[in-house]
């Protein structure tokens, strides 16, 4: 399901990283989204997420933690099997993720994306 919404935002590729045991989902060659496992195996999605939002998220939501294994200002961690966490609101925040990483890319890298 989050891999097929993944792949429909334009422009999006995708790979898997051995080494880290994860799906990984990129737009102009920067990651947006990673599907992996905690330490013990507990699978998670991480996303960016501007940082207030991504204060008030893990405030509001028991599943939603720092960005494991990244920098936990701007990226989220949301555990995969929460019940506390709406599905609507993961294809938000996955979308979210996907348009913060796409504003950062350089307006020629926007536009072949684009085109």
């Amino acid at each position: 399901m989050i891999h097929a919404y993944c792949l429909q935002l334009q422009g999006t590729t995708y790979d898997y990283k051995e080494e880290w045991q994860a799906d990984r989902y990129h737009i102009g060659g920067k990651m947006y989204a990673m599907i992996g496992g905690n330490a013990t195996g507990k699978p998670v999605l991480t996303l960016k997420c501007e940082p207030a939002r991504a204060e008030e998220l893990r405030e509001a939501y028991d599943s939603i933690i720092p960005g494991y294994y990244m920098n936990k200002t701007h990226w989220n961690s949301i555990y995969m099997d929460a019940e506390d966490v709406p599905m609507d609101l993961v294809e938000n925040l996955i979308k979210h993720s996907y348009e913060l990483v796409f504003s950062k890319l350089t307006k020629k890298a926007q536009q072949e994306i684009c085109d």
